[in-house]
């Protein structure tokens, strides 16, 4: 079911306004004027407690003006003096893999983890690294001192062209494609800022963005972040211009093209995000654990096995969490040099032998000081975060730290990540992502549509989205997206049906009839198993789609079909003729 924003029992006009009160009683400042009408105000971490004062950054510390100095001097090398710490504690924070020291609320206000009462205690406090792994499905609250609604800036990178996720980014971004039946990969980012108290948010774009602009201007509008309404969710298209002819050239130069534009914001930390995977995480923690180790740069990170390392940057982090070295997507013996003991981390013997790396997981908080630094005048020529702007902050001695999350996370580049993620969310007993918890809720466009119409079919072990009408067949271990329409005598098996834009009118479908056509959705009598069927196919009747040869890889894109991995993918708006057999 889609979840609208207003969805997450946001304050009644009546406790909207007694918040106002309360913030212009501690802060002095004059009236202004507020209406809670079509204003959505998005749930603070801090409800009901004071609003905390807007602090500013203090003046960095010596060790941060060592790293500053260590960026103006391309040839310096020496790196910045580690600080003395206190022994070491059990860590209670969530997602993390124990990195932060927990402490006690303060204001009498629930704990969420880590309470820090000012930014300059924060880095004062010395860095504690725990071994415990900690789940993040149980995570207690965080106080951020700014809160993150007005001190993060959240930038969302939308990725290339998507050409292994090809063909489901031909006519769409990878961010815009279909996921869980009723929502798109850009509402994961996007509802994890929302949910971390971070409302000030870009999508970074360069392909087939028409169809990702209209679903994130139906889905989060104008309206977001109380009732001063400074939220945004705004998409930002690559660009040609005078002095810039080129389009994004990779990560870091997409963030540099639009520096100008960032910098204007008045925010501490710049939140850098993938647009293309599945997860859930509170990233008030991971910007916590940036203040209080007093980090230049954190990079999000997680074990990783062997066979899929290669495709990620690895690190070698030591005993503060600290990342000594950075490797992108190292092959052979250099992948064998960054093999590490990762009991480290809290794993036991057996599963540090499965996954003997520390990957990154693209994701990275900035301090906004330093990334203007970075990508203006330390490397200005670099294209990306991964292969070059962190390894090269890390050999000038700033201090990159490591934030090692533990739970579930999927980078979805591939065909067969995509189809193994979305059909996860059907496994049981327990999802391998659940789309059904409320205390983190994923949003997306409010379509309001029907309820789906199940007539004398056998549905089992499969999540069926709005406003589909399924008749007298079978569907087993299958995800069916909005407005599918599945005839009499079909048989649905490991399969994601992403559904139709549209409803076809009976009047449509007795129009095509006449003519020999063949309507929206799955025709009577079919078979289809482990195939992934994209928006408004036209299946006809009596038609095999079971990847009949084993076929592994294959590409027959004018008979509407690819086959990669072994799964066979329909193209968007294809039609297979009635007694089609693939």
């Amino acid at each position: 079911m889609d979840v609208p924003l207003a969805s997450k029992g946001f304050p009644s006009p009546s406790n909207v306004t007694s918040e106002k009160q309360i913030s212009k009683r501690d802060k002095g400042v004059a009236d202004d004027r507020m209406s809670s009408k079509n204003t959505i105000l998005l749930p603070s971490v801090n409800e009901g407690a004071r609003e905390p004062s807007r602090v500013r950054r203090s003046p960095p510390p010596p060790r941060r003006a060592m790293a500053m100095a260590a960026m103006a001097s391309p040839s310096s090398k020496a790196l910045i003096p580690s600080r003395h710490h206190a022994p070491a504690s059990p860590s209670t924070s969530g997602d993390s893999l124990g990195l932060l020291r927990a402490q006690p609320p303060r204001h009498g206000r629930p704990g969420r983890g880590v309470s820090v009462s000012s930014t300059a205690a924060a880095r004062r406090r010395p860095f504690v690294f725990s071994p415990r792994a900690v789940s993040d499905s149980k995570s207690s609250q965080t106080c951020l001192d700014p809160d993150a609604s007005t001190s993060v800036l959240g930038i969302i990178l939308g990725g290339g062209a998507g050409t292994r996720l090809y063909p489901l980014t031909k006519k769409r971004a990878k961010p815009a494609v279909p996921l869980g039946a009723n929502y798109r990969l850009i509402d994961i980012p996007v509802s994890n800022c929302l949910n971390s108290n971070i409302s000030k948010i870009y999508v970074l774009t360069q392909f087939n963005s028409a169809s990702l602009n209209r679903h994130l201007s139906r889905a989060y509008g104008n309206n977001i972040g109380g009732y001063k309404n400074e939220g945004f969710v705004e998409v930002l298209a690559a660009q040609q211009s005078p002095d810039n002819p080129n389009w994004f050239q990779g990560t870091a130069d997409a963030v540099r093209q639009y520096l100008w534009l960032f910098e204007e914001h008045n925010v501490m930390e710049f939140l850098i995000l993938a647009g293309d995977h599945l997860y859930r995480m509170d990233y008030e923690k991971f910007i916590q654990a940036h203040r209080e180790t007093d980090a230049d740069i954190t990079v999000a990170a997680l074990p990783m096995d062997e066979k899929r390392a290669t495709a990620f940057g690895l690190m070698k982090i030591d005993e503060e969490g600290r990342i000594i070295e950075f490797a992108e997507k190292p092959k052979g013996e250099q992948l064998k040099a960054m093999m590490v003991d990762t009991t480290i981390l809290g794993l036991d013997d057996e599963r540090a032998k499965e996954m003997p790396y520390i990957a990154s997981m693209g994701i990275y908080v900035f301090s906004k000081d330093v990334m203007l630094k970075l990508l203006r005048d330390q490397f200005p020529g670099a294209n990306d975060f991964g292969s070059e702007v962190i390894p090269g902050a890390t050999s000038i001695g700033m201090r990159v730290q490591a934030y090692l999350y533990d739970g579930y996370w999927e980078d979805i580049g591939t065909i067969e990540a995509f189809y193994n993620a979305n059909l996860g969310i059907t496994k049981k007993p327990v999802p391998d992502f659940s789309f059904y918890d409320r205390s983190a809720p994923i949003y997306t466009q409010p379509r309001h549509l029907p309820p789906s119409k199940v007539l004398d079919a056998d549905v089992t072990d499969s999540v069926i989205g709005e406003g589909c009408v399924i008749k007298n067949c079978k569907i087993h271990h299958s995800v069916v997206g909005l407005r599918s329409c599945i005839s009499e005598g079909a048989i649905i098996e490991d399969t994601l049906l992403m559904g139709a834009d549209y409803y076809e009118t009976e009047a449509d479908k007795k129009l095509l009839a006449e003519k020999g056509g063949i309507p929206i959705g799955i025709g009577k009598n079919c078979h289809v198993r482990r195939a992934i069927i994209d928006k408004n196919a036209r299946i006809g009747d009596n038609v095999k789609i079971i990847n009949v040869d084993n076929v592994q890889e294959a590409a027959r894109e004018t008979d509407g079909y690819f086959i990669k991995s072994g799964i066979v993918t329909v193209i968007k708006d294809a039609l297979l003729p009635s007694g089609t057999v693939i």
